[in-house]
């Protein structure tokens, strides 16, 4: 049994989906590639990745991802506040928008950051530190959702993806707390992370304003039972059902 799609369905059964707010698109948003790459490129230089972050089990972490209906033009972004000792939820946002850039391996983050703007800009608490459902520095021009999230919030920030995107790793140890270097030649720019005896690890990476150490803490305090983190997977079923309400109205 996949226990934790079956926690996932309890709680959708259980929660009242929190009313979307607006996700527009900024003004000047980019539309092309080459105008996104820019984007990458001029802001780059603005990660922060010498300071430690937050301690793993204090303050509050903040979950975020999306969910898209390519046929209605729609996505639905969710940012779910933890206590981060408990992991209980302290706090739910989600935002609704038009989709705001074609789908290009690499500029993920200019369909995804409209919308997850506008669901943190929803919240009453502060995020504390947030995880993404992507990557941070493992990206091709080191620049994934995580940094150019971090780098535009000042928030510190780290991915934690399900897949390694075009990296290779060695297989770390089988069991929970092996990790192994994600590398791009001879560049470390993640670590596989096991947080389940024998299931495939997930993917960390530092966003912004964490180091990859603490990351790596993090990704194994959020995952106390399940492969991915409390963060992934509350945020996950959150917005799939802001998503399907706003579909089903439509």
């Amino acid at each position: 049994m996949d226990h934790a799609a079956t926690d996932a369905a309890t709680d959708a059964a259980t929660d009242t989906v929190p009313a979307a707010v607006p996700a527009p698109v900024p003004a000047g948003w980019p539309t092309t590639e080459a105008e996104a790459r820019a984007v990458q490129d001029r802001l780059r230089p603005q990660v922060v990745l010498d300071e430690d972050g937050p301690v793993p089990g204090e303050g509050l972490v903040t979950g975020v991802d999306v969910a898209y209906d390519d046929e209605r033009d729609l996505v639905a972004a969710a940012a779910v506040v933890l206590d981060a000792r408990t992991l209980e939820v302290v706090e739910r946002a989600t935002a609704l928008g038009r989709i705001s850039f074609p789908y290009v391996p690499g500029l993920l983050a200019f369909r995804e950051l409209p919308a997850v703007l506008a669901a943190l800009g929803a919240l009453k608490s502060p995020p504390g530190l947030v995880v993404c459902d992507g990557y941070g520095l493992a990206h091709p021009r080191r620049f994934g959702l995580a940094a150019h999230l971090g780098v535009l919030t000042g928030l510190p920030a780290l991915g934690i993806a399900k897949n390694p995107f075009t990296f290779s790793y060695e297989e770390p140890g089988a069991a929970r707390g092996a990790v192994a270097a994600l590398v791009d030649g001879t560049e470390e720019v993640g670590r596989a992370v096991r947080t389940r005896d024998g299931v495939k690890p997930v993917f960390v990476s530092v966003g912004h304003r964490v180091s990859l150490d603490r990351a790596c803490a993090h990704a194994l305090h959020l995952a106390p039972r399940y492969r991915l983190p409390e963060t992934t997977r509350r945020a996950d079923a959150l917005c799939r059902r802001a998503l399907a309400e706003a579909s089903s109205s439509s």
